[in-house]
């Protein structure tokens, strides 16, 4: 069946302005400290707090089976509005930092049904050339996440709720347009009730944990490392004095370019081979978590913003890839399950390295502390080697 050309566009464009809603705290952290009064901790709190949320909101769709019972467009559609709502919930002047720290935590319960689902909603439409698809998805995810750090630039003498205003209001669009433009795909095999056994069946497929304990590997790093990209600038800028970095707009290109990555890597797979691309880009990310800590001492600033935006785009490149294994290695009336369900234990691992790079920094601001996100990435290498073997 040919897919209507319009299709891929508004799920990419719809997942763009929704994932708006993951860093938008982020985006304003240092106007949220001084208006709160919030501890230097908070940027690790508030980012596990998102990736806390949308981990109990994983569970709760994977074990309800959600996206694969229901229409996934009109449950996207619904998140959106909800994670908008909760997202503009920060300009509440009568906010303390646990009524932010909740609405965040909100906020991410309502991005799982937006991130995953829209990955959901692409296998169902896209069967062949799933992985160039998931590119362009997870891609559409990058940019969405970086958005906060470019509107804060660019916001000017404009106060900070602009910010959490424009993110909300372009979440909400997204919504609308997933529900108003994409119907249920022609590969769609609706689930008709819950089965809680499902979720180990699942995994007892060998093809299918390599590529799930591939992408646990890879999100350790990930959202660990984005969190920190204004830290590592920072930290950069402190060593070297002579240097002047616009943090907010850099760390917009470092982790917006990771866009580029995952289309590069999708349009490589599907000329080669899926595995394969996922474990070069898994190995090359894996390399420039051992290199950061000398690359910070480095005093060319061409030089380090090169290895930085390199990191960007290879740090995320995998991501579609793995999504792409576990689709095709999931059971087809389960794939929004499965789908899900890896989703969630991938971010329960993002919060236990963005904790632990957080408490490492109370003890220490030596750049060697950056070594451990290369934990993940090699355990993420030896899953798929031995399953290549």
């Amino acid at each position: 069946m040919k897919v209507p050309k319009h299709i891929l566009p508004i799920i990419v464009i719809s997942q763009f302005l929704c994932t708006s809603l993951w860093f938008a705290g982020n985006g304003i952290m240092s106007e949220l400290k001084s208006n709160f009064n919030l501890a230097e901790s908070a940027l690790g709190y508030l980012t596990s707090s998102v990736q806390l949320g949308f981990i109990i909101g994983t569970l709760i769709f994977a074990l309800l089976s959600i996206a694969d019972r229901y229409s996934s467009s009109k449950v996207f559609m619904m998140c959106a509005f909800l994670g908008a709502a909760f997202n503009i919930c920060i300009i509440w002047e009568g906010n303390t930092y646990a009524s932010i720290l909740a609405f965040r935590l909100l906020t991410g319960f309502f991005l799982a049904g937006i991130y995953p689902v829209g990955m959901k909603i692409a296998a169902d439409y896209f069967e062949k050339g799933l992985g160039k698809s998931l590119g362009y998805l997870v891609g559409a995810l990058v940019i969405g996440t970086a958005l906060p750090h470019l509107l804060k630039d660019i916001k000017g003498n404009l106060p900070w709720e602009f910010v959490l205003v424009i993110t909300s209001t372009i979440a909400t669009l997204g919504g609308i347009l997933m529900v108003s433009l994409v119907p249920n795909g022609p590969y769609r095999k609706q689930s008709q009730h819950i089965n809680l056994s499902s979720i180990p069946n699942i995994f007892k497929k060998p093809s299918f944990r390599a590529a799930a304990f591939g992408y646990f590997g890879h999100m350790w790093e990930l959202y660990a490392f984005w969190a920190f990209v204004p830290i590592i600038l920072s930290m950069y800028t402190e060593k070297h004095a002579e240097t002047a970095i616009n943090v907010s707009f850099l760390s917009f290109i470092v982790i917006g370019i990771g866009s580029l990555g995952c289309v590069i890597g999708g349009y490589l797979a599907q000329r080669f081979n899926v595995k394969k691309i996922a474990f070069i880009s898994l190995f090359l990310s894996c390399i420039c978590c051992l290199l950061l800590p000398f690359m910070l001492f480095v005093s060319s600033q061409v030089f380090f913003i090169i290895f930085l935006l390199f990191w960007g785009m290879v740090v995320i490149a995998d991501s579609p890839l793995f999504s792409t294994l576990v689709a095709h290695n999931a059971p087809a009336a389960l794939k929004g399950t499965a789908l899900t369900i890896v989703n969630s234990i991938g971010f329960a691992i993002t919060i236990l390295s963005i904790q632990l790079l957080n408490e490492l920094r109370t003890y220490t601001d030596a750049p060697i502390i950056y070594i451990i996100l290369a934990v993940g990435p090699i355990f993420g290498l030896i899953a798929i080697r031995k399953r290549k073997k």
